[in-house]
């Protein structure tokens, strides 16, 4: 039986936090009610931040996945949580208008503040830290363009400074042209998140179930009507699909484009720079690089993204891909990187302006997705659930306009 959403195989290999404590989440075998106010479809971080948004609402909401919770793209996340799109705010504001686009960061840059306040207030034991945030020149973005990013981030009302070469070596020893240095992110061990969110959507009465498949689905009389694998038929009155790189056929167009990227995590305590413990790292480069330390002493790095959505399967060129990221570091960081510890690869969702897709399906009724996330999936998700979430509960979200389906 043909899937509602496109199947794909989401990550390849072993990431590294697969083995860490406290990831479990229990979720049944068979749907509890057929008869709900809210049905989300996808168990991984979009999800569990939709369905935490709704919990204890008076709602009843029903959460199916076609596999475990969180077994998805939610565990080959480097959790590099940023308010930095992938998009400059320069560029986007050349493409959709100066204001719309200081709007998105600055609403990116909310989001990264309420979610790190969110796990703190819940008590979530994810590892989450704030962080600052280093953006590099590169091939793509030289000097030139991160002074005039940082001139247009400072108008925005978000805190951005540029450094100089001479500034970047004393103070980093690092030798590139110039950075831009921000103060708005955070990192986190992206299993335990997503597990703890759904620990607390549980507790508020939110149902998770598994291995189930939404194959067919039909707006009738101000509700919908959601057929399953197992022969079961849901009606809920609203349906969200938090499929992520899943994209729901609906919807799925040119403007959503599936390619592949790598990362690698090397030993506990590895040899590291000083300052790398405070800050995330990524630049202006194409194919770029990213990297972080994680609180035990790793470096993740990531990166060398291809325009493909099935080459992050090749285990050819992830030996390939992790010395070429190993070599660039090795070769920034002026130290030596030792063989990974853990190597992982996999799909995601881009679109042209950077932005994500959010809000309701055309040809529906009380039906919505978030679809397109790019490198900014723990932030944009967060969005998403702030978003769909007023929607559901009848309250206007001043933003929803800059992320609606396009």
């Amino acid at each position: 039986m043909e899937a509602l959403t496109r199947k794909r195989k989401l990550r390849s290999f072993q990431p590294l936090w697969a083995n860490t404590p406290d990831i479990r989440v229990s979720a049944l075998h068979k749907i509890p009610d057929t008869s709900v106010d809210v049905l989300i479809v996808g168990a991984g971080i979009s999800g569990a931040l939709m369905a935490l948004s709704l919990a204890n609402r008076g709602l009843k909401v029903l959460v199916v996945d076609r596999r475990q919770p969180l077994h998805g793209s939610s565990l080959a996340s480097t959790a590099m949580i940023q308010h930095e799109i992938d998009v400059p705010l320069h560029k986007l504001a050349s493409m959709i208008g100066g204001e719309k686009a200081r709007r998105v960061w600055q609403r990116s840059a909310q989001a990264v503040k309420t979610l790190s306040t969110l796990v703190d207030h819940l008590g979530i034991a994810c590892r989450l830290e704030r962080k600052h945030s280093l953006y590099l020149a590169g091939n793509d973005f030289g000097a030139r363009a991160l002074r005039t990013e940082t001139d247009s981030r400072s108008k925005a009302g978000l805190a951005a400074a540029f450094l100089d070469p001479r500034q970047l070596r004393q103070r980093f020893a690092l030798e590139r042209t110039g950075a831009i240095e921000s103060h708005i992110s955070a990192s986190a061990n992206p299993a335990q998140l997503t597990a703890g969110l759904w620990r607390k959507a549980q507790e508020g009465g939110v149902s998770v179930v598994k291995d189930i498949e939404v194959t067919d689905m039909r707006s009738l009389e101000g509700s919908n009507v959601v057929a399953t694998s197992k022969g079961g038929i849901i009606q809920a009155t609203h349906v969200v699909f938090c499929t992520g790189y899943e994209f729901l056929d609906a919807v799925a167009n040119q403007g959503h484009r599936i390619v592949s990227t790598w990362a690698f995590a090397t030993r506990p305590h590895h040899p590291r720079p000083k300052w790398l413990t405070d800050y995330l790292v990524w630049e202006g480069s194409d194919p770029y690089l990213y990297f972080r330390s994680t609180p035990d002493g790793r470096i993740i790095v990531g990166g060398e993204d291809e325009d493909s959505a099935t080459s992050f399967q090749d285990p050819v060129k992830l030996g390939a891909k992790s010395r070429t990221l190993r070599k660039k570091l090795s070769a920034l960081l002026n130290i030596p990187i030792e063989e990974p510890d853990y190597q992982w690869a996999a799909a995601f969702g881009t679109t042209a302006d950077g932005l994500p897709m959010i809000g309701a399906v055309p040809g529906f009724n009380k039906v919505y997705a978030a679809m397109g996330y790019g490198g900014n999936g723990i932030t944009f998700s967060q969005i998403a659930a702030e978003i769909l979430s007023a929607e559901i509960l009848r309250h206007q979200d001043p933003d929803a306009e800059l992320f609606a389906f396009r």
